[in-house]
This record gives structure tokens, C-alpha cells and sequence, in this order.
């Protein structure tokens, strides 16, 4: 049976805001349904429309998010839902299966992003062996069987960029960088932006006085900004990042609507986009953020795309800023093509929601600039060295 076209009729998001910040009391399912509802609005549907939601989360400790986000936002009780959980990745992945169920005839219309509550997230602790033993307490589960191949994050960011010769000063030009983009399209990004509890804009980016990054604490003097992990035995203070170098832990959601073309026709929707393909891979755990790469390369290739430099817009979550410089230089693209409007650095990570932002920033940047046809990639990296991508056409 051949695939069948997929379409994206629509996609929305929420501001990003810090963990403890201006989201910090919403669940999940507080995120997501105010997404999930203005999607519908928008292209005047009824909930009886939807066959599927599925949504990413890393979080949530269990459950199925995308059940209570599905019931919250008032769809039918008979609409099913799928929760997703590959970390980072989790968002774009959950947009990807939703992608392939329309194109193999399972589905005709889906609603899938992420959604991320992590000032809500559960304290999380390991059964005890024994009866009379404690639960033990942990931030950060494990993303491979091998200790040896679970690093921790930052240490392996320092070691990558070591490896790679991009020094902190290096990777904090990239952040102010970011921080001075997103800033300077904050009007812009108010466009793909659904409002929620009174939050209209994405609150981590500020202006940097480039003269005192300088004297910024390295990452491993205190806790990290990505999540977990605790300071790194890796204190190489060349290469290793400060914390300007990593993006926030946040809260935030992001969703798309996805159609067939036929049931776009009979609904009478007006799509903007066209999904050309997607890609989930594995790499080194190891190096867990190279993982993007591999993904970027297999997207590119089932797009029928021989590189980069076709792409009217690139979006890669950065959840450290050597990440972004070390696949540009391995992709041969020039970072100034990349994440034009600031990207995760700037924006902050609410993690099973970072890679659907990330493409809901691609649409956005389609609409505003791209002609018919014009094309544009989302992608991220997960630790575990998970790797997604997604290319879309404007339509």
C-alpha cells in the first residue's frame, strides 16, 4: 500500500518559561490542552474529528499524559492516546509515529507534540531490596544498562568539546549569541506563541553583557543546568561549559495537527504545511548529543534532500551550546543558517516538549518567509545518544 500524503494543518506552542517560573503550578495536561483546544479553534474542527493524540513526555514518572491532556482539552471519550518517552526526543518522536499512522491509513487526523510540567515532576525513588531498607532517592535515571556508557551529561560535553577543540569562550560567544536572537525576534516568536497563564513570551532570553561572561561559574561548580546531574568530575576549565553554556531547565508544550489529505479536503482545512519525512536513530551513548547528526543526515536522505544548504530554515534543539557548533561543523553548515531566531540555549529545555517547539519554530519561519515548496528541519538529540529529525514543506 502507498503512503498517503501527510499534512500539518497547524501547530502552537507555549512560551517557555523557567522551572519555578511563570508555568511552575500547571501539570502537564494544564500545558497541553490549551494547546490541543486553540488547534481545533483555529481550523474550526470538533473534537469528533480527532482520532488519536499522542504526546511526549520525559517526566511525568509513568501514566499517560496524553490521555489526561486528550480529556482535559474535552475530545471525545472514544479519541485514543499515546504517550511517548525517548527523553529529549520524546516531542518530535511523538509527531513523527503520528506522521506515519496518517500515511499508512491508521489514522486520519492526529494531534501529537510534547508537553513538559518540570517544576511539577514527581520526586522519584528506587524501591528498596529489602523490606527494612529506605527508597533511594535519584534525579537522574539511567539511559544505558553499562555505567561506563552512561555519562554523565556534562562531563560529556566537556569531553566532546575537548575532543573537538571548542573552547568555553567558544561556546559562550554561541549563547550570547542565541540569547541576542531570540531577543531581537521577540515579536516575531509572539506569533506561534498560544498564551497560557498569562504568559505570552518566552521568558529566559535576556541581553548578555558580553564583558561579564567571562567571570560566570563554570557548570560543574554548581548544579547543572540541563538536568540531574550532579557537579561533573570532568573540571576542565578550558573546554568546560559555564552556565550560560547550557539551556534551562523549563516548562513548556508544544503541539501540531496532523491530516490526510483526504479528510484536509473533506474538512475543508487549509494545511501549511506538507511532512516530507522523519528519522529516529541511535548512537554512541557515550556522546549522546552527536546523535542528531546520524538523524539529520537519514531525514535529509528520505526527504530526497542531498544537504543543508536547500533548507529555507534549521532548527536544532541546543541543549549545550558545543552541541550546536560540533554538528555545524560536521554537517558543513554555517551556524549563522541555525536556530536564526535563538534555539534551546536562549529559549530553555522543557525536555519532552523541546523537539516539537523546535519544529513548530521551523513552520513558523516557513510561513513568515518561505515560498511554496520551500523546505525546513527540526531535530535533537536525547541522552542515551537518541537522535530525531523531521523535514516539512510549505505548502
Amino acid at each position: 500500500m502507498a503512503a498517503r500524503d501527510v499534512l500539518i494543518v497547524d501547530a502552537r506552542r507555549s512560551a517557555v518559561a523557567p522551572v519555578g517560573g511563570a508555568l511552575s503550578a500547571l501539570t502537564a495536561h494544564d500545558l497541553g490542552a490549551p494547546l490541543l483546544r486553540a488547534l481545533l479553534a483555529r481550523s474550526d474542527m470538533a473534537g469528533e474529528t480527532v482520532d488519536l493524540v499522542l504526546v511526549g513526555n520525559a517526566l511525568g514518572a509513568g501514566g499517560n499524559p496524553a490521555r489526561l491532556v486528550a480529556l482535559a482539552a474535552g475530545l471525545p471519550d472514544r479519541v485514543g492516546a499515546l504517550s511517548i518517552d525517548s527523553q529529549c526526543d520524546a516531542g518530535l518522536d511523538a509527531i513523527t509515529l503520528a506522521a506515519s499512522l496518517v500515511a499508512s491509513g491508521q489514522a486520519e487526523v492526529v494531534i501529537a507534540g510534547g508537553v513538559e510540567a518540570w517544576s511539577r515532576a514527581p520526586v522519584r525513588a528506587h524501591r528498596p531490596l529489602r523490606v527494612d531498607a529506605d527508597p533511594l532517592p535519584y534525579e537522574r535515571p539511567a539511559f544505558a544498562p553499562d555505567p561506563a556508557r552512561d555519562p554523565d551529561l556534562l562531563a560529556a560535553a566537556t569531553a566532546w568539546a575537548r575532543e573537538a577543540g571548542i573552547t568555553r569562550a567558544m561556546q559562550d560567544a554561541w549563547a550570547v549569541t542565541s540569547h541576542r536572537r531570540a531577543v531581537a525576534s521577540r515579536a516575531d516568536l509572539a506569533d506561534e506563541i498560544e498564551p497560557i497563564a498569562g504568559l505570552a513570551r518566552d521568558a529566559c532570553p535576556r541581553l548578555i553583557d558580553a564583558s561579564r561572561v567571562a567571570r560566570l561559574p563554570p557548570a560543574w561548580r554548581t548544579a547543572t543546568g540541563l538536568g540531574n546531574e550532579q557537579a561533573s568530575a570532568d573540571t576542565d576549565p578550558v573546554h568546560a561549559p559555564s552556565l550560560l553554556g547550557l539551556s534551562p531547565r523549563a516548562d513548556g508544550a508544544a503541539m501540531l495537527l496532523l491530516a490526510s489529505e483526504a479528510a484536509s479536503t473533506r474538512l475543508g482545512l487549509s494545511p501549511c504545511a506538507r511532512w516530507r519525512s522523519g528519522a529516529m536513530t541511535g548512537g554512541n551513548p557515550e556522546r549522546p548529543m552527536a546523535a542528531a547528526a546520524q538523524a539529520i543526515r537519514l531525514a535529509l536522505s528520505r526527504a530526497g534532500l542531498a544537504d543543508l544548504a536547500s533548507l529555507a530554515a534549521i532548527e536544532l534543539h541546543d541543549a549545550f551550546a558545543v552541541q550546536a557548533l560540533h554538528i555545524a561543523a560536521a554537517l558543513g553548515l554555517d551556524p549563522s543558517h541555525l536556530n536564526r531566531r535563538g534555539g534551546g540555549l536562549s529559549r530553555g529545555h522543557p525536555i519532552g516538549a523541546s523537539g516539537a517547539i523546535a519544529l513548530v519554530r521551523v513552520l513558523a519561519d516557513l510561513r513568515r518567509a518561505g515560498q511554496p515548496g520551500s523546505t525546513g528541519l527540526a531535530s535533537i538529540a536525547a541522552a542515551g545518544g537518541l537522535g530525531a529529525a523531521v523535514v516539512v514543506e510549505r505548502v
